[in-house]
């Protein structure tokens, strides 16, 4: 932030107000205060540090700078809370901690390692379903307060530690594998082959067919956007796709999936990034979500 720059708490609260309540007026409705108080809350933010903060669009959305300034008041916001529990440890308010993580981790390993959270922390979770190397941009903009994510360049303010790799495979039905690689997954059948991918953003297929062939290919896509129905499609011949060990491992060992090939491993490293606090709920969830990381995925 700017030199000699006096932000008040009621400033920082109302800019997180309004972006995550989307409009002024249902930000002045969360905060029991007037649409005006809003505004001249945020004007006088703005005029502090001489920066367009927040786009007057429906929904409101922060510029750069407002991206900085937002995230700094979400730790303010996390600070504040944990020094009121610890000068309260009775008060009974949830603490709040929101993370953002990868579908495939959110529905193998990371719920079990949230629930292994003490529950008298009394911790609230809010988690942000993001591409593992998207994620990162949860942090920027003030959104989470950690990431399970594959970028291992720490993001500004936060700390990185390694948490393992993610192994993937490339996985069908034998019936698919009979129709469409008679011959073996060669770059001339993947090319025709039905391919699976999550959305749009998903690179894990392509980037194994690039491995495989040297070459870029353009095969028809399913677009699946859920990792248990993504998992549910390639089972019922819509198509193939990579899915990790942890999740299918019965599924191979039963026959019911085969490989592609024989060398259809692919794997995805993860490292945990969180804000720089010293705060006992981001300490508490980066404990529990190493220690489960450590015992389910492969070492980097």
């Amino acid at each position: 932030m700017l030199r000699g720059v006096d932000i008040e708490f009621s400033q920082l609260r109302t800019l997180v107000a309004v972006v995550d309540e989307g409009t002024f007026d249902a930000a002045a409705r969360a905060l029991h205060v007037t649409p005006s108080a809003v505004s001249q809350r945020i004007r006088a933010l703005e005029q502090q540090v001489g920066r367009v903060l927040v786009q007057r669009s429906k929904p409101v959305r922060t510029t750069e700078s407002g991206e900085v300034v937002l995230r700094m008041a979400r730790q303010v916001a996390r600070v504040e809370a944990d020094a009121l529990g610890d000068l309260d440890p009775h008060a009974g308010d949830a603490v709040s901690v929101t993370v953002g993580v990868n579908a495939d981790s959110l529905t193998t390993w990371v719920v079990p390692a949230l629930a292994a959270v003490p529950r008298e922390l009394g911790i609230l979770f809010e988690l942000f379903r993001a591409d593992e190397y998207h994620s990162t941009e949860l942090l920027r903009d003030g959104t989470a307060m950690a990431a399970v994510t594959s970028q291992p360049e720490a993001v500004q303010g936060c700390t990185v530690t390694p948490l393992g790799a993610m192994r993937y495979r490339a996985l069908c039905t034998a019936e698919f594998a009979r129709r469409w690689f008679p011959d073996g997954a060669s770059a001339a059948e993947l090319a025709r082959a039905p391919m699976l991918v999550f959305d749009r953003k998903d690179d894990l297929q392509a980037r194994y067919v690039r491995d495989r062939t040297g070459r870029e290919l353009a095969p028809p896509r399913h677009h699946v956007p859920g990792s248990t129905a993504f998992a549910s499609a390639i089972r019922y011949g819509l198509g193939w796709g990579m899915l990790p060990d942890i999740q299918v491992g019965e599924a191979l060992r039963a026959g019911e999936l085969i490989e592609v090939a024989a060398d259809s491993v692919v794997d995805v490293p993860l490292y945990w990034q969180r804000w720089k606090l010293d705060s006992p709920a981001l300490a508490a969830v980066t404990e529990a979500v190493e220690t489960a990381a450590g015992a389910v995925l492969r070492r980097l």
